[in-house]
């Protein structure tokens, strides 16, 4: 039977994706976005399907439908997007996350919260796990963020505990691809966008901080199949690739994908970057029968091939 599956911040770089990947399985799906970070473009290819629907709304506002299932995706989730205007960025976490719970809970719909590794913030323990509760400083550049998406995850928890909400809580970290924003000031983007127009390709600090980069069809992978486990299992679980690499590694790579003769630069580390991000996946592994198919190399190329469209 055809579910109908909401999904907001549908028209962002992964939720256009999840939109596209739910259709392809035969749900109905409903895409919600007030494009402040989301675009038309990355959703317009579904707009012909008979299956799809567009609405404009901003999850800080109540809403009113009747689905299955709701992925809460809704909300920038790059540092120049999300400190642009902090505060909408915590309402947008906070109060976008009551609201949907609160139709999950009238509904009885099965809901998942798109968390984040940012809620480890700069972490102590390496790599993390779901167990460990993170060193964010909570009046940071990127706490608004940060201590957003923790409050959301604890407001999951409890719409759970109290009113016995269906919650899936997924925490994602860095993922890259095609339809990422040219201009979201993120590292995979960054380099790309420098390396294909031949300019400088900017490092912050001396790039020996690391990151774990999951292309975005693995993330996608996982969220669907968090989403299909039993009730009894909320998570949280991490979802990410677990191949760390320095910052300066990425730059080197992209430089010799693109075939590009851009010089690596080094700027001042911005405030609360964190040093090391790797996931412990020992949990979507067990849970979900989930790792990454799609290494570095593969997706970098895909993804440079997307760049050189749009940029």
């Amino acid at each position: 039977m055809r579910k109908k599956i909401l999904v907001t911040g549908g028209a962002g770089f992964l939720g256009s994706h999840l939109c596209e990947r739910l259709l392809n399985e035969g749900n109905e799906v409903v895409c919600l976005d007030n494009y402040y970070t989301g675009q038309k473009s990355n959703v317009v290819h579904l707009m012909d399907n008979p299956y799809f629907e567009m609405v404009r709304h901003d999850v800080t506002m109540p809403f009113y439908i009747e689905v299955d299932e709701i992925y809460n995706l809704a909300c920038p989730a790059s540092p120049i997007h999300y400190q642009f205007n902090p505060i909408k960025t915590v309402k947008t976490s906070v109060m976008g996350a009551i609201n949907m719970l609160g139709l999950a809970k009238r509904i009885k719909a099965k809901i998942l919260q798109a968390s984040t590794s940012e809620v480890y913030g700069d972490p102590q323990i390496h790599p993390q796990t779901e167990a460990y509760w993170g060193h964010v400083n909570p009046i940071g550049e990127r706490a608004c963020y940060d201590e957003g998406k923790r409050a959301a995850e604890t407001l999951f928890v409890n719409y759970h505990k109290q009113n016995n909400v269906r919650i899936k809580i997924m925490r994602i970290f860095n993922t890259y691809g095609p339809r990422m924003h040219p201009n979201d000031g993120r590292v995979v983007s960054n380099f790309i966008v420098q390396a294909l127009r031949g300019e400088d390709i900017t490092v912050y600090g001396d790039g020996s901080q690391t990151r774990s980069f999951c292309y975005y069809s693995d993330l996608i992978d996982g969220m669907i199949r968090l989403m299909n486990t039993g009730d009894e299992f909320t998570g949280p679980v991490n979802v990410g690739n677990p191949n760390e690499f320095t910052i300066l590694q990425l730059a080197r790579k992209v430089i010799e994908l693109s075939g590009s003769s851009s010089r690596i630069v080094m700027n001042p580390l911005p405030s609360d970057d964190p040093m090391q991000r790797q996931p412990d996946i020992r949990m979507a592994r067990e849970k979900l029968g989930w790792e990454p198919k799609v290494q570095l190399e593969e997706g970098l190329l895909n993804t440079i091939e997307y760049f050189k469209t749009i940029v």
